[in-house]
């Protein structure tokens, strides 16, 4: 249903799945489990896995905190899209690399939920793109300390907000790792 025009395919995004990033994050291991279930279903179905790596005065390129988790192997052969905006669209080649392969759909995966998996869900949505958020294969610290609900409600929020967003021949969408499909 995408509006963007001779793009039949889906990929799956994985965002930000960080050492430091998901290192106190809420539920990281199941989490990092049901990612890996995506990327093994992805790519038995030949469907693009797009890895997304962010950094930041914080996060510095090249640091320990900076690498992707060690349970999660991107292949050579993957795009890998580095990123300094929380949208992983904003000020990087994620477009050209979802072009190339044709891609109208995304499915989204990753950390932090409130930060940057929304950002992308939202920047994906008004880029012409269908975005489906996989409901337990993302995830957030607690920031509570700042005002900020608990981890698990903020995951629960997004994943209910998410469920029925759309736009104009575009449509979001939540389901859970078991439900996806490509």
């Amino acid at each position: 249903m995408t509006t963007l025009h001779d793009r039949p395919n889906t990929a799956l995004l994985v965002i930000d799945v960080q050492n430091k990033v998901v290192s106190g994050s809420h539920n990281r291991d199941d989490v990092i489990a049901n990612i890996n279930t995506l990327i093994d279903k992805a790519r038995a179905e030949d469907v693009p896995v797009v890895w997304v790596q962010h950094s930041s005065d914080e996060l510095v390129r090249g640091s320990e905190g900076w690498e992707l988790v060690p349970e999660l192997k991107p292949r050579d052969t993957e795009p890998l899209v580095h990123k300094t905006y929380g949208d992983s669209f904003e000020d990087t080649e994620l477009e050209a690399v979802l072009a190339e392969r044709e891609v109208g759909r995304v499915v989204v995966t990753g950390a932090q939920t409130d930060f940057c998996v929304r950002s992308t869900l939202h920047g994906a949505l008004v880029r012409g793109y269908d975005a489906t958020l996989v409901a337990d294969a993302h995830t957030t610290e607690d920031l509570s300390a700042y005002g900020a609900p608990a981890p698990e409600q903020v995951i629960a929020h997004t994943n209910l907000y998410w469920r029925f967003q759309n736009a104009p021949g575009r449509r979001g969408g939540t389901v859970d790792t078991a439900e996806v499909t490509f």
